[in-house]
């Protein structure tokens, strides 16, 4: 035993391999920066299709130079050959199509890797990892709660109409919240769609895994955890091993050599009041319609409170909201007036700020979130109460688990349609930021973020379950159950 936790020390090099698109890349970084931190090395293999998107490229190249201590490789891979297939059956076969890459850049390394770290949508590299002989385990940047559904999701479906048929009517997975279907992922709405069939295969194969690391917390999740030691989330076979080793997310502070320029966004929220400022941002390609703009504007000037908001040019099919868009143009967009009106309580930016920079800000007090789960984590680390308008992905799920059962955010009414109106905002930016329940909203919030930090503190859960994945790589054995408590 004391032989194996001293090899377990030992330095290792991991290969991370992250899915397309900026929400699975930053994830990956942040693990990159948590095995460098532990002494151990880290390559990101980015894939890079003829056909990647520039908001992406921009991210790697800002990335690379935030982090010059983590190796980043971009592997060239063919673009899907089917162009017209919806973007997530793209992503699928671009994924599969860059094995080859992948394996002849694993096979060139100057010292054979010790782990391949896979996202959890490229399933098709458990291949390469076994013609390599190479330990494939799982990185899950989402929510434990997520986890548990997906692994059952391919065995639950197949005896359920679609879920895009079936509105409020509650889907129930063993061991877990019951959830509205219309809630479900917009990925996996209706089932005979080539998207849907994608996910099921790589949800399917997930399992295969020696091991799934989480990007969550023990104390956050008890009911994902309790479901997925109980092994019920995947029949007829084991659940692979599971550890939370978060939350790992930007902490919102500096990186990489040199002094950069600080946002002009906090330089003016500086000057603001402590918890005064609403911060509105929908991660890094959510947008919503011209006319949703609109109702978000008449709300936050109704509610009368500081606001910094970050606003997309409207995509002109709302099923294509990831396809790359100009600059905004906010006078054309937003009520005539409301720009001068607000001048002196708000700011309005084009496309991009350092979101948990803001977050961490003194100023904030509030953060209307899409629910990703990289946002939520950043929140969490911060303390700021949520109000949650969930677009795409798996966020509606995101947002039940936020609302009902971690008791961290509200809804906004109004999310499913895609249209909430300004009453609603006004409301949901007033109970936050003047009530009673929005003041045990935030010591709630206090509180969470107490455990988020001890988690990850020196003999934290967060802690214990990397020692343990790390003992897990080095004796070379699968065990079944759930999260390290």
């Amino acid at each position: 035993m004391a032989a194996a936790a001293a090899a377990a020390e030992k330095k290792k090099t991991f290969v991370l391999y992250p899915s397309l698109g900026v929400g699975h890349l930053n994830p990956m970084v942040e693990l990159a920066k948590h095995l460098l931190r532990r002494g151990h090395g880290a390559v990101v293999a980015v894939v890079d299709p003829p056909d990647g998107d520039a908001t992406s490229a921009a991210a790697v190249a800002r990335l690379a130079e935030a982090n010059p201590s983590i190796a980043f490789r971009l592997l060239p891979a063919p673009a899907s050959p089917d162009p017209a297939a919806h973007p997530i059956k793209r992503a699928h076969d671009t994924l599969r199509l860059a094995n080859p890459a992948l394996r002849a850049f694993l096979r060139a390394l100057p010292a054979p890797a010790d782990a391949l770290l896979l996202d959890m949508f490229c399933v098709d590299a458990l291949d390469v990892a076994a013609d390599l002989a190479l330990p494939a385990y799982f990185f899950f940047a989402s929510a434990a709660s997520d986890f548990a559904l997906f692994l059952n999701m391919p065995y639950l479906y197949p005896g359920l109409p679609s879920f895009k048929d079936m509105g409020d009517t509650l889907v129930r997975c063993p061991g877990m919240r019951p959830i509205r279907a219309v809630d479900m992922p917009l990925s996996v709405q209706d089932k005979e769609l080539d998207m849907t069939i994608a996910r099921m295969y790589q949800f399917k194969r997930i399992a295969e895994g020696r091991g799934v690391l989480v990007n969550s917390f023990d104390w956050l999740e008890p009911t994902a955890l309790k479901a997925l030691a109980a092994g019920v989330c995947v029949p007829g076979r084991p659940t692979p091993r599971v550890f939370c080793i978060g939350p790992l997310v930007n902490d919102g502070k500096k990186t990489g050599d040199g002094e950069t320029r600080r946002h002009e966004c906090l330089a003016w929220l500086d000057a603001q009041p402590e918890r005064s400022v609403v911060f509105l941002c929908f991660g890094s390609i959510g947008a919503v319609s011209a006319e949703q703009l609109k109702e978000i504007a008449h709300g936050l000037d109704n509610s009368g409170h500081r606001f910094l908001w970050v606003v997309r040019t409207p995509p002109v099919d709302p099923a294509k909201f990831f396809e790359p868009r100009p600059e905004p143009d906010l006078d054309a967009l937003l009520p005539e007036g409301f720009m001068e009106r607000t001048r002196d309580r708000g700011m309005v930016l084009k496309m991009w700020v350092p979101q948990a920079e803001v977050l961490q800000h003194a100023a904030t007090g509030a953060f209307v979130t899409h629910c990703g789960w990289n946002s939520t984590l950043e929140a969490i680390m911060a303390g700021v109460p949520m109000i949650c308008y969930p677009m795409y992905a798996e966020q509606a799920l995101n947002k039940v688990f936020m609302v009902e059962e971690m008791k961290i955010a509200v809804p906004l009414e109004g999310y499913e349609k895609r249209m909430v109106k300004a009453e609603e905002i006004e409301a949901k930016v007033r109970l936050v930021m003047e009530t009673e329940e929005g003041m045990k909203l935030k010591e709630k919030l206090a509180a969470v973020r107490k455990m988020a930090s001890d988690a990850i503190g020196e003999g934290g859960s967060s802690e214990v379950a990397f020692a343990e994945f790390l003992r897990d790589l080095e004796n070379g054995r699968m065990e079944n159950g759930g999260c390290n408590n």
